[in-house]
């Protein structure tokens, strides 16, 4: 068998996505302009939301979800103990306290139950993890929120016009799922997209904020609030700016730059006009997955059902028995025949960051579980059938020489 070198997750870009770039550095507009509105707008259609704000990143997405709902000092905000530190090191951007729950047995979600009995007077917001493109149980977080209500003290207008703990979703891998028919970025109250250089959808760097219409709150107010927190809280952006005689501009808060550029934004149109192919192949290679693991004592996520449509992000793998050392020698002799593999994710607790905040992995066993025999195979456009038949044999092959 020929050796193959296969990456575990190059961007998938063509000519028509260059194409576009290089229309933009012509254009002479290059910086947060009519390319970035017009993708803010393809992505609230398809998400089913009224606004949608696109900005460099994720985690500035997650971090003004939480600043545009006032989380503060004071306050706690709940996420999951399996995850990218993204999800938990917003909580700490904006001086909240971070909670973090352990996973159930056997999943990478968070304990539902753990989750309610996490909730105090001081919970003002959720960060539930849709790992690997995969809804996580909305209808069982709404209900938990919904029936903690009573603990629950609003301390501005927004969370006063929700009246429960917010759900602010961390959609990094989820771009295009949907939950029960609904696509993720209308299902959570607040979510948070990732459109990284690793993202099924790419602008290079890159993500957006998206929100449910809340009674009683205005949707353009809203867009506003975040132009101003992602741009110095400034009242004009650049664009509005170059409107004749119109340079005048006041300073309304010290807030931050995250904004998205046009440059980023013309790779997302180009993107955006190729996803429900890319959807789709990921969609195929899963299914040649699914099939060839079945005899291989492994367990697999479900990234399609009646319930939820995955994104199809990640493939994630769990070696029924094995433990950390039996995955890194995996990992090693994958590499050796030229399949780069990966690990999502060490846990949370694991790491000296949190470690240092107080966290320890002993107190989430179930995570750790999850951890201590995951490996994740490569899952991209790029890859070929002929790929996936030699990433399978390969696995196939290493399976024996570590039995």
């Amino acid at each position: 068998m020929k050796v193959r070198n296969i990456s575990f997750s190059p961007p998938d870009i063509t000519e028509a996505e260059i194409a576009e770039v290089a229309e933009t550095l012509r254009s002479g507009w290059i910086t947060t302009g009519p390319r970035t509105k017009k993708l803010e707008k393809q992505i609230a259609e398809m998400c089913h939301v009224s606004k949608a704000v696109c900005l460099n990143s994720a985690t500035a997405a997650q971090e003004l979800n939480l600043r545009v709902l006032g989380i503060g000092p004071g306050d706690e905000v709940i996420t999951s103990a399996y995850t990218y530190t993204a999800s938990a090191s917003t909580i700490a951007h904006v001086g909240a306290k971070i909670v973090l729950v352990d996973t159930a047995p056997g999943s990478y979600e968070m304990d539902y139950d753990k989750l309610a009995d996490a909730i105090t007077e001081n919970t003002k917001a959720i960060v539930p993890v849709d790992l690997a493109g995969i809804p996580c149980d909305y209808d069982r977080i709404f209900a938990i929120v919904e029936g903690k209500k009573m603990l629950f003290r609003p301390a501005n207008k927004i969370q006063e016009a929700i009246g429960r703990v917010a759900v602010c979703s961390d959609g990094a891998h989820a771009f295009g799922a949907t939950w029960k028919g609904q696509p993720i970025g209308s299902v959570a109250d607040f979510t948070s997209f990732s459109f990284h250089a690793v993202k099924n959808f790419t602008t290079a760097e890159g993500g957006a904020a998206t929100w449910r219409d809340i009674p009683g709150v205005d949707n353009e107010e809203l867009y506003h609030e975040y132009q101003l927190l992602s741009l110095h809280g400034q009242s004009k952006d650049a664009l509005a700016k170059t409107q004749l005689g119109a340079w005048e501009y006041d300073i309304k808060g010290t807030y931050y730059k995250c904004n998205m550029t046009d440059v980023v934004a013309a790779i997302g149109l180009v993107q955006f006009d190729r996803y429900s192919g890319l959807l789709a192949r990921r969609k195929e290679i899963i299914g040649m997955y699914d099939s060839a693991l079945k005899e291989c004592n492994v367990s697999v996520l479900t990234h399609y059902c009646n319930d939820y449509q995955s994104s199809g992000h990640l493939y994630l793998v769990r070696f029924n028995g094995k433990n950390r050392e039996y995955a890194n020698a995996f990992i090693t002799k994958m590499a050796e025949k030229g399949v780069a593999t990966n690990v999502h994710y060490k846990p949370l607790p694991m790491h000296t960051a949190y470690k240092s905040l107080g966290f320890d992995i002993a107190d989430y066993p179930n995570a750790y579980a999850q951890f201590a025999n995951e490996m994740t195979l490569p899952l991209h456009t790029k890859l070929t059938d002929e790929d996936v038949k030699y990433i399978i044999e390969c696995f196939k092959e290493v399976q024996k020489e570590l039995a």
